[in-house]
């Protein structure tokens, strides 16, 4: 089956002068990469540390979204909800599933959605903050420090444009996170008792923009206008942050329109697609695989390569569709994606009434031809 992996070639300041021209933002800091990847488009002062508002809570999100069960509710206590600023609307006595918590920090931006999550996970705020730095060093988010679940402002609560680019590749690759932030609104239930009622995202270009499938937005005093935001059209996908900026909803639709207009499609086709393993204990003495041909969208189309791993052989029962193998998909010698390689029929394990000496001879046979060919 086609899969389109998106594949950017890093663009650099002093590499192609010509790009810096062709786009620019009112930001601080800022970052466009390819969400596929990481690579970067276009950077400026992506490496300075910055404090970054409620994006913090795409690290809250991503925490709870890994956390186990959705449908897990929660009591929630006065000391909870003793946060200041945006709210999802959470009372002393309510409950709340952590479904409803997700799509509270990352529509509504509630920081009650966010401290509820903290006491849920982590016992407390000051123990969840520990497992949101540990996180992110887990990530190699070495230039990013967490204070806070919320992203209320703290002395050593910062983070980089490139680092949040990279948390957020990494969140949109985990279905329930990249779900609930592409969601324009949602109606969950919540309260004591529960009753409906309807978030909706606070981040516009959902709705203005072709496209759009997340990610964050925020503001403090002090951080000022912080946007991450992500866009997929036709199986090429960007992601662009910046930090104190202004006049972020015009910065990222530009942003997202260079980046993605930036890919071309490269097919990628093995010299042999089709192969035969041979099969040990069965009657059957092969399984076939193919493989299919593969699209990589990049700005040059140059320098890929790919690697086949497949076994000399397979002891039975194998069934149809059995992974067998798998093959890596290079770009200058470093990995960008890899597919199973599996199995298109079945050998079922029998049972032969042979001399041992017949059967090691029929296996032997096998063995040899499948190095003979090559």
């Amino acid at each position: 089956m086609k899969r389109v992996v998106s594949v950017f070639v890093l663009l650099c300041l002093f590499v192609l002068p010509l790009n810096v021209g062709a786009i620019s933002t009112s930001a601080r800091a800022a970052i466009l990469i390819n969400a596929d990847t990481g690579e970067v488009i276009y950077e400026q002062n992506a490496k300075e540390k910055l404090p970054m508002a409620s994006t913090t809570k795409i690290m809250t999100a991503l925490l709870l979204c890994e956390s186990g069960d959705m449908e897990k509710t929660v009591t929630v206590t006065a000391e909870m909800v003793r946060v200041e600023g945006t709210s999802m609307g959470l009372l002393a006595g309510d409950k709340v599933s952590y479904k409803a918590l997700l799509y509270g920090m990352l529509l509504a931006s509630g920081n009650d959605a966010a401290n509820v999550t903290a006491y849920a996970l982590g016992g407390t705020v000051d123990g969840f903050v520990k497992m949101m730095n540990e996180k992110a060093q887990d990530l190699g988010l070495l230039n990013t420090h967490f204070e806070t679940p919320s992203g209320l402002d703290g002395e050593e609560h910062y983070t980089t444009a490139e680092d949040l680019a990279e948390l957020a590749r990494v969140c949109l690759d985990n279905k329930l996170f990249a779900t609930a932030a592409a969601s324009k609104s949602a109606t969950l239930e919540y309260g004591n008792p529960p009753y409906r009622r309807t978030l909706t995202n606070h981040n516009k270009l959902l709705k203005i923009f072709e496209g759009a499938i997340g990610v964050k937005t925020g503001f403090t005093k002090k951080a000022g206008r912080c946007l991450v935001s992500a866009a997929e059209r036709d199986g090429k996908r960007v992601i662009a942050v910046t930090l104190k900026d202004p006049n972020d909803w015009e910065d990222h639709t530009a942003l997202l329109n260079y980046g993605l207009q930036q890919i071309k499609t490269t097919e990628i086709s093995p010299k042999n697609s089709e192969y035969s393993i041979p099969v040990i204990s069965s009657e059957i003495e092969e399984i076939k695989v193919e493989i299919g041909e593969y699209s990589v969208n990049s700005l040059d189309g140059e320098g890929f390569s790919y690697k086949i791993n497949l076994p000399r052989f397979v002891y039975a029962p194998i069934k149809e569709g059995e992974t067998v193998g798998n093959i890596v998909y290079l770009k200058n010698g470093e990995e960008i994606a890899r597919e199973d390689i599996k199995a298109q029929n079945s050998a079922e394990t029998v049972v032969f009434k042979k001399s041992f000496k017949d059967t090691f001879y029929v296996y032997f046979r096998r063995i040899l031809n499948s190095i003979w060919e090559s």
